[in-house]
């Protein structure tokens, strides 16, 4: 989902970026006196895929990187951009920004090449289409004939989806059943509106077919959205889509295992939507059916719009002029993976941003969206985000690779603020909303964050989103960005997040793998009246003085809790008294009770007294805080 690119000329972003070898965003040139030729075909590659950064005064030897610094700075320099925006070497100037960045003493010049327009792809050198570079990994390759032929798909005018099939007819090119469903939806959207037409002047009227030369024609999204299969593999030799059910974890699925259940469809697009419909609704976690008149839900599965708007994304933003590869649907136990042929034309910022985008096929997502099978321009990627985020969940990945023309969307069934780092979180002490909390648990299963991360994660425009971040700086949370859009966790926070790992692999509190819940050793699963070291079972205080809140900081909240605790939890949602919290946790021993169960959530802040100022107090009570709350939400309770 994320890649951090040197879009920001600075020494610190450019010096980090010289640690890693040469990759899909940065290439290293030696050029201490002079242009080298490759380095041209590195701006026709960045140019066609997402964009990269060509430094010059660097020396690449098998990955082991050397600054040696560029010699002749204003020639270099002026040499390579006069060439660049020329617009001669290349076959169109290119948009690039320059900078030169002093790194031990020597000059290095750093050009970051922005990825060009649809319109204005392909990028080639020297007059010859056949000199067109993309961008893989750490090379620069030169396009195959199916590539070069989607750069001018995509970039012509007149979309590919739009275009006349004159050898068809517009009477015997569609699925009667499938005009008729559509007609159905779209009249209850528009009561009356064209109900006398025929199916051919419906169609008429609304540019699925037209005027070709004395009679009509259907376009290429008509015969997609409608055409009877005959019609449809004439032009879609291949599936629309492959949907497999994986009975087991991605991690433990490899091609080699049979599907569990599986679905090849191979009809028109309306027909694939309710094909698909119904097969997910058939495996959903929680039964549900579907009206398929009016598009009501009723009793839908949780996961229900993130679905329905990653299908629709799939068939609306497919690129059918790829006849070599079939879009398909993986659904595995922890996640389901939506992949196309075709990437998206904008970038995931722009993606989660709610204007409007410029898409592959215009016919075809206006079709969708006149019978609400789809949410309005530019907001079905953030339905997909919304949904999901309401639901818990880390944020979807989306993997758009422009250099092999393809787009992935994963919804990954994983817990973001699970209960690990809820009462990671407690330990702080620091309060946090609910957007910092699920930022910070990002941060710590990231390591780090963008700021398009930060804008999946809660859902917040940009600016928003940035003044959330900015206070987290101030709290302590995360460092102060170093490139720009890059937060990192606190050097105190990552080491408490590691030893939080550790902690979690050999706590004594921690579930076993069968479910149970561990106790220390020696620790019977219920208390008997005998406390451990060999302490009489009673419900006196002991000679010491157990002293309430003594050892209450929050260095002792548990890292999981126990069962009891879970109880505990499950019973302050109201003020409840120590004795009533023994009873229900079904331990007798006061002292150990409270060492052992109690005060963690005490110091965690998970749990507070009613009195706090006499902790004594005859009329003491125990009750939820807002944390306590929310993990007793997210299910931490027995």
């Amino acid at each position: 989902m994320r890649r951090e690119q040197i879009r920001t000329m600075n020494r610190e972003a450019l010096v980090d970026r010289l640690k890693r070898p040469e990759w899909s965003d940065a290439e290293f040139k030696q050029a201490r006196a002079a242009v080298p030729k490759s380095a041209y075909e590195a701006a026709s590659a960045f140019a066609n895929t997402g964009g990269g950064t060509i430094v010059f005064g660097v020396r690449d030897r098998d990955g082991e990187i050397e600054v040696v610094g560029v010699d002749r700075v204003d020639k270099v320099q002026n040499e390579f951009l006069s060439t660049i925006r020329s617009g001669q070497k290349l076959s169109r100037s290119i948009e690039v920004d320059a900078d030169a960045i002093e790194v031990d003493g020597k000059t290095l010049l750093a050009f970051f090449i922005r990825e060009s327009p649809r319109g204005r792809k392909p990028v080639y050198l020297d007059g010859n289409p056949n000199r067109t570079f993309i961008r893989r990994g750490g090379c620069n390759e030169r396009c195959r004939r199916t590539e070069l032929e989607r750069f001018l798909r995509d970039a012509a005018e007149d979309r590919y989806d739009n275009r006349v099939l004159g050898e068809l007819e517009a009477h015997e090119f569609f699925d009667p059943d499938s005009v008729r469903w559509y007609r159905s939806v779209f009249f209850d959207r528009n009561p009356g509106r064209h109900q006398s037409f025929t199916d051919v002047e419906f169609l008429h009227e609304w540019g699925f077919v037209v005027e070709c030369g004395d009679r009509l024609a259907p376009t290429r999204a008509a015969v997609l959205i409608f055409g009877r299969p005959r019609y449809l593999r004439q032009i879609l030799p291949r599936p629309v889509i492959d949907c497999q059910f994986i009975g087991a974890r991605l991690a433990e699925w490899s091609p080699d295992h049979r599907w569990a259940d599986r679905i090849v469809v191979e009809e028109n697009l309306l027909q694939a939507w309710l094909i698909l419909s119904e097969r997910y609704l058939r495996h959903a976690d929680r039964p549900s059916s579907l009206d398929m008149q009016t598009l009501r839900r009723n009793d839908h599965a949780p996961d229900y719009v993130s679905f329905r708007e990653a299908i629709i994304n799939q068939l609306i933003h497919q690129d059918y002029g790829d006849h070599g590869r079939t879009a398909f649907i993986r659904f595995y136990q922890d996640r389901t993976v939506f992949w196309n042929p075709g990437d998206a034309h904008a970038s995931t910022d722009e993606l989660l941003d709610p204007t409007a985008k410029e898409v592959r096929n215009p016919s075809i997502v206006a079709a969708f969206r006149r019978i609400g099978l789809s949410e309005q321009a530019g907001t079905g990627v953030r339905a997909i985000f919304r949904n999901w985020r309401r639901l818990g969940n880390v944020p979807p990945i989306i993997r758009n690779d422009k250099a092999h023309n393809s787009f992935e969307l994963a919804l990954v069934r994983d817990e973001l603020l699970n209960e690990e780092q809820r009462l990671f979180q407690a330990r702080l002490g620091v309060r946090l909303d609910e957007s910092q909390a699920a930022l910070l648990a990002f941060a710590c299963r990231e390591g780090w964050l963008a700021v398009t991360d930060a804008t999946a994660v809660t859902g917040l425009a940009g600016p928003d989103v940035r003044k959330v971040l900015s206070t987290m700086v101030v709290q302590g949370l995360f460092r102060p960005p170093e490139t720009g859009d890059t937060f990192r966790l606190a050097d105190h926070l990552s080491h408490m997040g590691g030893a939080l790992a550790d902690d979690k692999a050999t706590s004594p509190s921690s579930e076993n793998s069968n479910g149970r819940s561990a106790t220390p050793e020696g620790e019977p699963e219920t208390d008997t009246g005998k406390a451990p070291d060999g302490e009489t079972g009673t419900d006196k205080e002991s000679d010491h003085g157990d002293q309430v809140g003594s050892d209450l900081s929050s260095d002792h909240v548990p890292l999981r809790l126990t069962k009891r605790q879970r109880t505990i939890l499950g019973a302050c949602d109201v003020p409840r008294s120590l004795t009533e919290l023994m009873e229900r946790a079904g331990v007798s021993h006061r002292t150990h009770f409270r060492n052992k169960h109690l005060n963690p959530l005490l110091g965690g802040r998970l749990i507070r007294m009613t009195n706090p100022e006499n902790p004594r107090a005859s009329n003491q009570k125990y009750v939820l805080t807002e944390t306590g709350a929310a993990l007793k939400a997210a299910g931490a309770t027995a």
